[in-house]
């Protein structure tokens, strides 16, 4: 093999295989001299790969583990095999994966030759998932996040069909700047030029992201980060309110079970306690109270009375016997 760059990713590939080489197989399997093989091995070595070589006559050599993980050669099994891992990583949001598949598989999509990414296509249609227990997000078309995220990382304007909470469309010109993952939804934070403010989009009710090839310079996020920015967005979109109850549990036992939740406890007696939680919504409110596994008294807000009474007769009705005609 006489072609140096060919012969050189035939030995990664080699290389990259979980096993020690001895360099005489090395030698053989590319057919050039062992003396070849350690020109080429101080090659791959000045190149950031971290091949490891044993002492001995075999003289063996096999990849390590480095301070960066080097460009990886994967054939067509193993392509496909982690392009539909991330396809699955990406659709179904898992807690600290989710961007990171997105941006892995943008990257490895990019790159797939037609007949592969048909066959990840074939596989993705043909598969279906498990639903969770604990309930699902909507759908969200793994190449069009892939799309939104390339985007994102080469800072280049996008077009897409956007459908409110209300059902109306429209279409939006955006410079992307995160995607964020957050409660089993993808939200895309960008800057909106024909609206000339920054906005929060449901990636679910996206459709048709198409770049359009114009670069923009990043503009200064009026927050910390993308996360902090979909919070505050979030919670200025929803209606909040501040409770004052009285639980009958100890006000030590009521701070154990809020762990880290806000709320400020103050005892009555040995057996009762008063929570005056911080700012927050009427079903977070709700469940936070009947969390608590102990009798309570609610004193404000009405809202949180009036909610708290159509859970009960909601619960009523689905634990009542069945009417009998």
């Amino acid at each position: 093999m006489t072609d140096t760059p060919a012969r050189l990713l035939r030995l990664l590939s080699l290389l990259q295989t979980p096993r020690e080489w001895p360099g005489s197989e090395l030698a053989e399997r590319l057919a050039v001299s062992p003396r070849t093989i350690r020109r080429d091995i101080e090659r791959l070595r000045d190149l950031g790969y971290p091949v490891e070589a044993s002492r001995g006559a075999a003289g063996g050599y096999r990849l390590v583990a480095g301070t960066a993980m080097p460009p990886l050669l994967l054939d067509d099994e193993e392509a496909v095999a982690i392009a539909v891992g991330l396809r699955t990583a990406a659709t179904h949001v898992i807690g600290g994966v989710e961007e990171a598949s997105v941006r892995a598989l943008a990257k490895l999509e990019q790159v797939l030759p037609s007949r592969l990414r048909h066959r990840v296509g074939a596989l993705g249609a043909a598969t279906v998932p498990l639903p969770s227990p604990y309930g699902d997000g909507p759908r969200v078309d793994a190449g069009w996040l892939s799309t939104l995220a390339s985007a994102v990382a080469v800072h280049e304007r996008v077009r897409f069909r956007y459908r409110t909470a209300g059902g109306v469309e429209s279409g939006r010109l955006v410079e992307p700047h995160r995607l964020v993952a957050a409660e089993r939804r993808w939200y895309l934070v960008a800057f909106d030029l024909e609206r000339d403010d920054w906005r929060v989009f449901r990636v679910d009710r996206i459709t048709e992201p198409l770049p359009i090839g114009v670069r923009f310079t990043p503009r200064d996020l009026p927050e910390q980060d993308a996360a902090a920015y979909l919070t505050r967005t979030m919670h200025a979109l929803a209606p909040t309110y501040r409770a004052v109850a009285t639980l009958q549990a100890p006000a030590e036992e009521v701070r154990a079970r809020l762990g880290d939740r806000p709320g400020d406890v103050e005892p009555l007696d040995e057996r009762s306690c008063q929570l005056r939680s911080h700012t927050d919504t009427l079903e977070w409110l709700a469940f936070l109270l009947i969390g608590m596994d102990c009798e309570f008294e609610v004193h404000e807000p009405p809202e949180l009375v009036a909610y708290l009474e159509q859970l009960a007769r909601r619960v009523t009705r689905a634990t009542a016997p069945s009417q009998q005609g």
